[in-house]
């Protein structure tokens, strides 16, 4: 009973033995690592693909490193451009690593210092641009395009560090306060001066339009006054013609006819007084209905 006990005891010790030592002569890189191989401190191997590794323990030590995109957020930075007027740009990096042993020989790993020494860089070359352009170039021009540069240029100055620049974005444009309140002054004043140039023209085109109204009402009233006075002339033009008409039919008619209508208009207003001669014209349908004289 004791030996089969024994037996599986040694099989157990034996397994863990051989367990442990695959466990210390082998190591794994993942999909999203990359992976360099040290022997007494020197890089021996960094082409690592994805899986099981074997090492020597002890001669051999493994670093690993994060090989997906990563995300430099920098702090705003005060730049001059090319009038000597200080802009703060806010900008970020996407970065990865490109030569793992180059990248360990220069950073030692640390992404904190890798953080400083890319963010140097990136400030150079900004620095370098800016200066190149105003401020209505670096605000109103191709952003698209100053990107392209820019990620080109940190792609060549931080070729020792072992990565890649991506892409390299402006966030934000902003002017210091002190110069922020100037221009926003500057801009209020050229706001106001167009708005008076507007309320100007606005007034001249009101007199313009004010002034043809007026006109045309003149020329409407003088147009329909001279209307007014045809009708009139042709109205009292054709009263006269009746009257002759009127007056040839019958002369003694319209001669009393006249009168009663001339009789009327005087006497039908009190409070009226006349001194006329009794044998005046005036009263011969008075003296004789016929109207003899």
């Amino acid at each position: 009973m004791n030996q089969p006990n024994h037996i599986k005891t040694v099989l157990f010790v034996g397994l863990a033995a051989l367990a442990v030592l695959f466990y210390a002569f082998t190591f794994v890189v993942r999909e999203y690592e990359v992976a360099i191989k040290l022997q007494l401190g020197e890089i021996i191997s960094d082409d690592f693909r994805p899986g099981l590794h074997f090492m020597i323990p002890l001669l051999n030590q493994i670093k690993t490193f994060d090989r997906r995109i990563q995300t430099l957020d920098a702090q705003p930075e005060r730049f001059l451009t090319i009038e000597k007027k200080d802009v703060i740009v806010d900008s970020y990096a996407k970065w990865r690593i490109a030569d793992a042993a180059q990248f360990f020989r220069s950073t030692g790993g640390n992404s904190a210092r890798t953080s400083r020494l890319l963010s140097e860089r990136i400030n150079t070359s900004l620095r370098d641009e800016f200066g190149k352009r105003t401020i209505q170039e670096v605000v109103s021009d191709d952003r698209l395009a100053l990107m392209e540069i820019l990620t080109n240029e940190v792609n060549a100055n931080a070729a020792d560090l072992g990565v890649k620049v991506i892409d390299i974005r402006v966030k934000k444009i902003d002017l210091p306060p002190e110069v922020s309140e100037s221009v926003y002054q500057r801009m209020r004043a050229e706001r106001e001066r167009v708005a008076r140039d507007l309320r100007a023209k606005g007034s001249e085109a009101a007199e313009r339009i004010r002034a043809d109204a007026d006109r045309q009402r003149t020329v409407t009233i003088a147009e329909a006054y001279k209307e007014s006075e045809e009708i009139r002339g042709e109205g009292d033009a054709r009263a006269t013609e009746i009257y002759a008409l009127a007056f040839n039919q019958d002369p003694g008619f319209y001669a009393f006819y006249r009168s009663l209508n001339a009789y009327r208009t005087t006497f039908g207003k009190g409070g009226d007084m006349l001194v006329l001669e009794p044998d005046s014209e005036f009263f011969r349908f008075f003296r004789d209905p016929a109207g003899r004289r």
